[in-house]
């Protein structure tokens, strides 16, 4: 494929939604859209360092495996010849997996994670691993072995973290989503920083086994609080891979694309009590008046943000408790994502929670489902996130209203300028 052949496919189909259809009817071989990825790979890389490891002979013979059962009639369904990335975090049969950890650089599992077989079995092509921020300790995306994550809008502009080479890649078109982790908030603050989609479910509802399985216990907190996570270009590709990865014994067996426009209203909480400076406040306001108008009726909210230090003994209970206390005459909870517009990396200097978690990390507290969406862009032409959190087990109805908003506003065909 030539680089104006790579250049016209991703004008024509930047996302699963709009290009798994032109595979499936082989108007365009899955190879083809291998291809063009790594042709992005190669010229973006360098500059954004998205990527610890590009896969691209496995990706090509992938592609054409793919191709030939397509045009044998055997579909596997819309992620078929994708090309997507996984986090470093989660274990890759034969590839390594270092969490972007200096002891780690060398180690090679044997099993792939969970999400990472689920995966392959519905045909979707791994392209690479992801950078990260290293062993997912902080926010900024800046810090690991091999070397910091750069934002695609704008390289002096952090990417946010710890899942800084997922957005940074999905947002660059290098591929089109990601298997990412979210302890705190570190996938939807990276999403939020570099314009793309970041989802987290109800706790439990995608099964974590398999990130750097064998290695030391990371502890309670970690074990509570971090849930795998998705990172796409749209809300519909975010549910074509949800409908992948989502345990089917969590006590359901939805389709979560066919929830996209489900009819019925949703009631929304707009929360009153967050942390926010005038840019993100101001773009916050304007969403909230989209969504009002979609006729969605409205109600003040205060957010039970939670710091519970190193004391989780109570959080069992208050996980079970959040549905009848918060979220009682509400179906969802509307607030920013980021507390202020991206921060510089120089102003982000050796802090590695230079980007505040204060607006994400109570949905990780009570395993609550959250997505984060673009919703503007800051004074300097950076993205702003809109963050939208649901009562458990509640994704479908999450993932309704962000659609619906993305519909109405032009956000989702923002992207950098590469």
């Amino acid at each position: 494929m030539t680089q104006i052949q790579a250049v016209r496919l991703e004008k024509d189909l930047k996302e699963i939604a709009t290009i798994h259809k032109s595979v499936r009817m082989q108007r365009i071989s899955p190879s083809d859209v291998v291809e063009a990825c790594l042709l992005r790979i190669e010229r973006l890389n360098p500059k954004i360092n998205a990527f610890i490891t590009v896969l691209a002979d496995q990706a090509l013979e992938q592609a054409a495996i793919a191709e030939a059962e397509i045009s044998a009639g055997k579909w596997r369904g819309p992620l078929h010849g994708i090309p997507v990335g996984i986090k470093d975090f989660f274990d890759t049969a034969g590839i390594k997996t270092t969490a972007g950890f200096d002891q780690f650089k060398d180690r090679v599992p044997l099993k792939d994670a969970a999400g990472v077989a689920k995966l392959k079995g519905a045909g979707a092509i791994i392209i690479g691993k992801m950078n990260m921020h290293r062993l997912g300790m902080g926010t900024t995306g800046l810090d690991s072995y091999f070397g910091p994550v750069r934002n695609p809008w704008d390289v002096d502009h952090i990417p946010g973290g710890s899942s800084a080479g997922s957005a940074a890649a999905v947002a660059s078109l290098m591929c089109y989503a990601t298997l990412d982790t979210d302890a705190i908030g570190s996938c939807r603050l990276p999403a939020a920083c570099c314009g793309v989609v970041g989802f987290k479910g109800t706790y439990g509802l995608i099964d974590p086994k398999g990130i750097l399985e064998g290695e030391a216990d990371p502890g309670e907190m970690i074990r509570w609080f971090s849930h795998p996570g998705i990172t796409t270009r749209a809300v519909e590709d975010t549910a074509l891979v949800l409908d992948v990865l989502a345990e089917k014994s969590a006590g359901t067996t939805i389709q979560y694309c066919d929830e996209l426009a489900r009819p019925g209203q949703v009631r929304v909480g707009v929360a009153t009590n967050f942390r926010a400076d005038r840019e993100v406040s101001g773009a916050f306001e304007t969403a909230v008046e989209i969504i009002r108008g979609l006729g969605c009726p409205m109600s003040t909210i205060t957010v039970p943000f939670r710091d519970p230090g190193s004391d989780l003994s109570n959080i069992e209970a208050e996980r079970k408790g959040i549905s009848s206390q918060t979220f009682k005459d509400i179906d969802v909870i509307l607030l920013p994502t980021t507390t202020t517009a991206v921060p510089k990396v120089k102003g982000a200097g050796d802090d590695p929670q230079a980007l505040s978690a204060a607006n994400t990390a109570f949905a990780n507290y009570y395993g609550l489902p959250a997505i984060s969406v673009p919703c503007g862009v800051d004074k300097n032409g950076l993205p702003l996130g809109l963050q939208i959190v649901g009562k458990p087990w509640s994704e479908g109805t999450v993932l309704q209203l962000a659609y619906r908003y993305e519909k109405a506003t032009p956000w989702k065909t923002k992207h950098p300028d590469l």
